[in-house]
């Protein structure tokens, strides 16, 4: 039989979508891409905003649509967080959360032996382990990513996570140290740890994330990269064992959401304006030159222009090399959606749009700052452009115009020294190869 899965929202989803698929593959299932070929479809959703909601009900009614006879699994965040509801959806024969993934395959023989619509939901408890799942990669890509974390303990009083997630488990150094082994043999280059959140990898064992990088280490990638954190979890002791692990890529996104201390606190964020540059002093005392990129949202309730000032300001200290700008909206079983003194939409895309100005001149000095400098990159990619294009360590996108004879780059790794700007891209000449 044939599957096809679509996935939406963050990367751990599309990792955990690659998982799904080696568990159906080992079952005999072949994966295809095209739904209307499929015996099976799989929709992977994101129920971060209730605009993800929308976007997942509007993907199952095409996939609906494209193969009328398949039978359709939805599972995924929004399931986890809204069991009920989903269980009335009429487009979805077999729902299923975030809990529980291995037990899809025996879903689906359960439903072929007795068409009917499942609803299987396993509830988060205190002590939950960590699922470890087969892992799925993709062979057109160069870098490998590596789940070792899930679950949260911070709620926010805007997100949803938790309650899609469960509580923070940690996936054990052993199965790290062996699936990355793994990895490393079947040719990926870099490797990147990702998790819900990532920073408190290891706090219910009393070990920290540097303990799970130096467990990486012995794969010998060339380079090891870090998903998305959260500011707490990363004290100086920890930054200053990370700056020992030659392979770390200096490129670090650190969530912000605010740089206003009373939004902050009415978020439920566990970190302070002064803390979070504490933070990123210790970032560059470690990892001179490093990139920062950090998430911040404008037009939470009962920011007032003079909070938003104070986050103007705030960022313009922190001299971030990208900042991802987002407006907040409001999710239905969350506490923020309650508040009093909502924001109106058209303020919050207007102190956007302000943001994003600051945003563009500090990526553009991160861009100058490069200039001159050489760095190994990882090509990654040819295009119809006439350009080699990769990464540096610090995450930055550099091209190399591709000569009349040359090989394929993909995969390799060669020393670059960067020339120029154009248009925000970075362009350079290869000076070696390692």
């Amino acid at each position: 039989m044939k599957f096809y899965i679509q996935t939406l929202g963050c990367k751990v989803n599309a990792v955990e979508s690659d998982s799904i698929s080696a568990l159906l593959i080992e079952e005999g299932y072949t994966l295809t891409d095209k739904p209307e070929k499929a015996d099976v479809i799989l929709l992977n959703s994101c129920t971060v905003t209730a605009s993800g909601d929308k976007r997942m009900f509007h993907a199952l009614k095409k996939l609906r649509h494209s193969a009328p006879d398949a039978v359709i699994v939805l599972t995924g965040c929004y399931v986890q967080a809204f069991p009920e509801d989903a269980s009335h959806i009429p487009d979805a024969d077999i729902v299923t959360g975030t809990k529980n993934r291995s037990q899809i395959p025996l879903l689906l023989q359960e439903y072929f032996q007795n068409p009917h619509k499942i609803s299987a939901v396993g509830s988060y408890i205190s002590g939950d382990a960590f699922e470890i799942l087969p892992q799925g990669t993709d062979s057109a890509h160069t870098r490998a990513f590596l789940k070792i974390q899930d679950g949260c303990n911070r709620f926010c009083t805007y997100c949803i996570i938790p309650y899609a997630r469960g509580r923070c488990r940690s996936r054990p150094l052993e199965s790290i140290q062996k699936q990355a082994q793994q990895l490393r043999k079947e040719g990926f280059q870099e490797i990147v740890l990702c998790g819900i959140n990532l920073a408190c990898w290891g706090q219910e064992n009393h070990m920290t994330l540097a303990d799970a990088v130096q467990a990486v280490q012995g794969a010998q990638f060339p380079r090891v990269r870090l998903g998305s954190l959260e500011p707490d979890g990363l004290t100086e002791s920890v930054l200053e064992r990370l700056a020992g692990i030659l392979e770390l890529c200096p490129q670090f996104h650190i969530s912000v959401q605010s740089g206003c201390d009373k939004t902050l606190k009415a978020m439920h964020r566990h970190y302070t304006t002064a803390e979070y540059l504490t933070l990123l002093q210790n970032l560059r005392k470690y990892f001179p030159d490093c990139a920062i990129t950090t998430d911040i949202m404008t037009g939470f309730p009962d920011e007032t222009e003079s909070d938003f000032s104070q986050t103007l300001e705030f960022v313009k200290e922190c001299r971030f090399s990208q900042m991802h700008i987002f407006r907040y909206s409001q999710r239905a079983g969350t506490p923020a959606c309650d508040y009093p003194n909502q924001v109106p939409e058209s303020v919050k895309k207007e102190r956007a749009d302000r943001l994003k100005i600051i945003a563009d001149d500090m990526q553009a000095d991160f861009l100058k700052n490069c200039i001159g400098k050489k760095y190994p990159i990882l090509f990654e990619r040819e295009r119809g452009n006439g350009f080699h294009m990769g990464h540096a360590p610090n995450y930055a996108l550099v091209r190399v115009p591709i000569q009349e004879h040359d090989e394929d780059w993909r995969n390799t790794i060669r020393m670059v020294k960067v020339t120029e700007i154009r248009e925000n891209q970075l362009f350079g000449i290869v000076e070696d190869v390692s």
